[in-house]
């Protein structure tokens, strides 16, 4: 009996995927529990398994095609590897996947609009809840001139009564010496984030200095007991993070967001860290990071980083958090100003560590310093709250013994 394949739920405010990339052929083998197709969200990329063994029967969709949550991938056929099965249905499925989902708006569309079927599902969504046709949002950059999610939510983000779109510009005309790559879904959503960002906060930052002696004193004198009690190294990260948390308390506004005219203030702490893996930056979340000591941080923080490099993070684990930290200096970055990463209202840059020449007591000395970057939302941030952040942040990582004795 044949089984399909259908796209899971992907997680939170997560409601269509990108067909990236299929793992097996119509006709293969395919074992119970293995990966058959790899989709590409907003976020991350996520493996769909075969639910039994047997034969992968017709693809109801191609590589770059975006479905929807329960949308049919395929089927599992019972048998062994051979010929691959007619495939009536798969041409079903996709039609299915390009028919509208909902009737076409009320809204009169504008002269010479395109029809909605243009739009992929998931635009089309939101095109009808904000009565607009395709004309309106004009060209596509899905497969083939579609509008994607991304198109709408770009047009939407546009001031009121902006000035008609340009005529349309004439093509690029490549070199022969460059190469054409399209974007990955999640580094167009990245994009389209950060850009959201600029528009939607009134964002600024504010910098600070910091004395790394105390810090690096603790991990030099405590390292070796740390790794014997608790099988992870005490690093940098646990106690920015632990400052952090200890700052945010006491100006909760920077954990705050805002919400249409109200402000949302938080009585938890879920902190996001930026880590690196394969498709570029992501940002797990450590949730109620504020009940979590040293060494749980640095042991979830160490798990994120090897799920990042293995592509292997999970939706929920990304989703959810209250401020980031962001650290450039692994990479070299002597200062930068990071972007807020929305809704969130704050976010801290971390740079390098140099020796530099400071004052201290009157005297000219050499200390390692790192420079730190605030990034807020000054809407719901005034500027002392964000300076003060930093001035208790760089009191709490120059003498880590503040936080053990809360002061």
């Amino acid at each position: 009996m044949s089984v399909e394949i259908k796209v899971p739920t992907l997680g939170e405010s997560v409601t269509t995927a990108t067909i990236a990339k299929w793992l097996k052929q119509p006709g293969e083998a395919v074992k119970e529990d293995e990966p058959v197709v790899e989709l590409e969200t907003d976020k991350v990329s996520v493996e769909v398994a075969a639910p039994q063994a047997g034969v992968l029967g017709p693809q109801a969709v191609k590589e770059g095609d975006e479905v929807e949550v329960g949308a049919l991938l395929a089927t599992v056929e019972p048998g062994k590897a051979g010929a691959a099965p007619a495939a009536p249905k798969a041409v079903a499925a996709e039609k299915k996947v390009e028919a509208p989902a909902t009737p076409a708006p009320a809204a009169q569309p504008a002269a010479g609009a395109v029809d909605s079927a243009a739009a992929l599902p998931a635009a089309r969504k939101i095109m009808a809840e904000n009565g607009l046709s395709a004309g309106q949002v004009g060209q596509g950059t899905g497969l083939g001139g579609r509008i994607t999610k991304g198109d709408v939510l770009g047009f939407l983000s546009q001031p009121q009564g902006a000035a008609p779109a340009a005529a349309p510009k004439v093509a690029r005309k490549d070199d022969p010496r460059e190469e054409r790559v399209k974007m990955t879904r999640l580094r167009r959503t990245i994009a389209r984030r950060l850009k959201e960002a600029q528009n939607t906060a009134a964002m600024l930052t504010t910098f600070n200095e910091i004395d790394m002696s105390g810090a690096m004193a603790l991990r030099a004198e405590f390292q070796d007991s740390f790794v014997k009690k608790h099988g992870v190294k005490l690093g940098y990260m646990s106690i920015f993070s632990r400052a952090v948390i200890a700052a945010l308390k006491e100006f909760p506004a920077i954990n705050a967001e805002i919400d249409g005219e109200d402000v949302i203030y938080r009585d938890f702490i879920n902190l996001g860290i930026a880590v690196g893996g394969p498709n570029g930056l992501v940002v797990p979340v450590i949730r109620d990071a504020d009940k979590m000591g040293f060494a749980q941080i640095e042991k979830t923080i160490s798990g994120f980083g090897k799920a990042a490099r293995e592509g292997t993070l999970k939706l929920d684990e990304l989703s959810g958090g209250t401020f980031s930290i962001t650290n450039g200096g692994i990479y070299g970055s002597l200062l930068s100003t990071p972007i807020l990463n929305s809704p969130q209202s704050g976010i801290l840059g971390m740079h390098s560590i140099q020796e530099r020449p400071v004052a201290v007591n009157g005297q000219v000395v050499i200390r390692p310093m790192m420079y730190v970057a605030l990034s807020y939302d000054h809407r719901i941030v005034d500027g002392k709250e964000a300076v003060s952040f930093l001035v208790r942040l760089k009191q709490n990582v120059e003498d880590p013994r503040r936080l053990l004795i809360d002061v």
